[in-house]
């Protein structure tokens, strides 16, 4: 049995109130209702149940904690700061000020303790349980000191997320019985009462979708937040939401309506609830050292636990292994095929497949699945089992239809040290664009797989030809898209997404290409992102292209040549990777000197004047495709290796009459 909680407790909790509540004032903006309302089961989990170790915030062997409702994170930066991990006080006072350690939303990776980036509603839901997923996975393949629990506080928002539906979907189908739910179940949100528009049964629907569930009714009740917290992790096979029933704002005049939630309430309230929860309103970040004493009793635990924790770990039988992928290193090299002409014609998805096959077989933490089009998407190795209730060694992943869901699950495995990917069609990134862009945010190397990847798909028509999708991607910080132009460049994509540490999206091909003769053709310099392909040394004109198209400008230099034109082919596979060489590289692929240019993609023009410059053209697509065969398709919007060449021939001309083509 535990220790009862006494006063001390309580003032665990309320001066956590108290900092976050002044912290919030100091900044003059921020939410102090979710920190008011959910304190008592924050420290609940953190005194009773939670396995962390402050002084050493990667511990492989911790538990995690995910504060999805991220507005609130001034709950967990105190309790940060109060347990001993490396964020001092100061930093609570720089609340949301320029460089401070305690951004307005939690940050992965900035600061200590904060297991997941978590802000937009519902991405925290999917990111725990991608952690719980991969949990049960290093314990059933490395047994029950590679696996840990999984706590997270959700809250109304998150609930109402579709996000959460889908992966507390999946969740329940995988009977993940090392993840708790604690709701902050305080029917308010920014516009009132939940009765406005959230008026389902939220237990009921858990428990359709196979979660154990739980109500607490008295949200300071910290002896029953303990007893609903004992009863679900007692649960076998089954996640576990408890219903917490808090009030927001607690202790300040608004408790229990809109106007808690968020802003700065000013000094006159800050003072009035400092007084109700038994604090001087006239000192400001106060932590008494009773309060002090008993948080910081966590770093003797911790030390304890993870020393014990080292101990067994150190006679593992696997133990290089477990530390190779707990240091979040892979293998020094890795080993894979390359492609003959006479493997082709192959869809870059078909090579990818067999790439990532390999791939597999050198790097044991590799897991993966695709949003119910495993076999479009070539995502899963021939031996390969899938990870599902009482398989969880399984290392495939069926995310089922649910690419949102995917995405925020991938993000969760991802920071749990394993090598994740998600595998969808490229237009379909909109509805995981949420998801992605905190993978890049985090600057973690998840790894998205697309394919399908333009108009060239066909029949299907434009509902699922992406157009806009690569300048989405493009456009997002920190990830390296790679288009590849066949099998070999493919491969050195994903030697590309395996080396690196930030995010790659992999947008691969629907219909089957030439695969270019590797041992003839520099297609390794596929990995500078941009390389000359074949061509002459002086050319009149430099031919551009990225995927599928660059075989339409090879055709096309054909036809020039015939005209008595000499062309360059460049292929230029990762705008991201070819702005990291140096200039002269750069200058070396694309002279300066020569301006007669064309660029190709099968996609928006937007970005690509960047490429061809003032006096260079663009063949690309800005309108939506059409329904037809894929080549008809791409014939009809101008991917020809005639048009192509008219196009050159048209920028030559131009240029040599003094003329601007654009």
């Amino acid at each position: 049995m535990s220790r009862p909680f006494d006063d001390v407790d309580q003032l665990c909790v309320n001066t956590v109130r108290t900092l976050s509540l002044d912290a919030v004032e100091k900044a003059k903006s921020g939410h102090p209702g979710l920190p008011l309302g959910a304190a008592p089961m924050a420290h609940v989990i953190w005194t009773r149940h939670l396995r962390y170790n402050p002084a050493d915030p990667a511990w492989p062997g911790r538990d995690r904690f995910v504060l999805s409702g991220g507005h609130g994170c001034m709950l967990l930066y105190s309790l940060l700061h109060l347990t001993g991990y490396d964020l001092p006080l100061e930093e609570l006072k720089r609340f949301r000020q320029w460089g401070s350690r305690t951004p307005g939303h939690p940050e992965y990776g900035h600061t200590p303790g904060v297991e997941v980036t978590t802000g937009p509603l519902g991405q925290g839901t999917a990111n725990a349980i991608g952690m719980a997923i991969a949990a049960k996975h290093l314990e059933a393949v490395y047994g029950p000191d590679a696996g840990f629990r999984v706590y997270a506080i959700v809250t109304d928002g998150d609930l109402m997320e579709g996000i959460s539906s889908e992966a507390s979907s999946l969740a329940g189908h995988l009977g993940l019985d090392n993840l708790v739910f604690l709701y902050d179940d305080n029917h308010v949100t920014i516009d009132g009462n939940t009765e406005i528009a959230f008026t389902e049964d939220r237990d009921a629907r858990y428990q359709a979708y196979g979660w154990h569930t739980s109500v607490v009714s008295d949200g300071n009740d910290m002896a029953a937040i303990e007893a609903a917290v004992d009863d679900a992790l007692a649960e076998t096979g089954r996640p576990s939401l408890i219903s917490v029933k808090t009030i927001i704002g607690f202790g300040s005049r608004d408790a229990g309506t809109s106007r808690a939630h968020s802003d700065a309430r000013g000094a006159e309230q800050q003072a009035e609830t400092k007084r109700a929860l038994g604090f001087d309103p006239d000192q400001f970040f106060v932590i008494p050292e009773a309060a002090l004493a008993r948080y910081r009793e966590a770093l003797e635990t911790g030390a304890r636990l993870q020393r014990e924790w080292d101990e067994r770990v150190a006679v593992h039988p696997q133990r290089a292994e477990l530390e190779r992928i707990f240091s979040g290193t892979g293998p020094d090299s890795l080993d894979i095929s390359s492609f003959a002409p006479g493997d082709g014609p192959m869809a870059t998805r078909a090579a990818s497949g067999k790439v990532i096959a390999e791939i597999a077989a050198q790097v044991p933490e590799l897991v993966g699945g695709s949003a119910d089009l495993t076999p479009s998407n070539n995502t899963k190795p021939p031996d390969w089992t899938d990870f599902q209730p009482g398989s969880h060694e399984g290392r495939y992943l069926r995310f089922g239809v649910r690419e949102h869901g995917m995405g925020g699950i991938v993000n969760g495995l991802v920071v749990s040290r394993l090598r994740a990917y998600g595998g969808t069609f490229f237009n379909f990134l909109d509805y995981m664009k949420p998801a992605v862009r905190l993978s890049a945010l985090m600057n973690i190397p998840a790894i998205w797989i697309y394919t399908h990847d333009s108009v060239g798909l066909g029949e299907d028509g434009p509902t699922h030809q992406p157009v806009e999708q690569l300048a989405t991607l493009r456009a997002t910080p920190n990830v390296t898209v790679f288009r590849p132009a066949d099998a070999n460049e493919t491969t050195v994509g994903w030697r590309v997404a395996m080396e690196r540490r930030n995010p790659t999206a992999l947008c691969l091909t629907r219909q089957a290409l030439p695969v270019l003769d590797a041992s003839a053709l520099p297609v390794s310099d596929a990995a500078r992102g941009g390389y000359v392909l074949e061509g002459d040394e002086d050319p009149d004109v430099i031919l551009i292209a990225t995927g599928s198209e660059v075989h339409t400008i090879q055709e096309a230099r054909g036809l020039l040549a015939a005209e008595g034109v000499t062309s360059r082919v460049v292929s230029l596979p990762s705008w991201e990777l070819f702005d990291e060489q140096s200039q002269a590289y750069r200058d070396e692929v694309l002279p300066p000197a020569v301006e007669a240019r064309v660029c190709v993609e099968a996609g928006a023009s937007l970005g690509w004047d960047r490429f061809a410059g003032p006096r260079g053209a663009i063949v690309a697509i800005d309108r939506f495709g059409a329904s037809a065969p894929g080549q008809t398709v791409l014939d009809h919007l101008g991917f020809t290796p005639r048009h192509v060449a008219d196009e050159a021939a048209r920028v030559l001309s131009l240029i040599r009459e003094g003329g601007i083509t654009q």
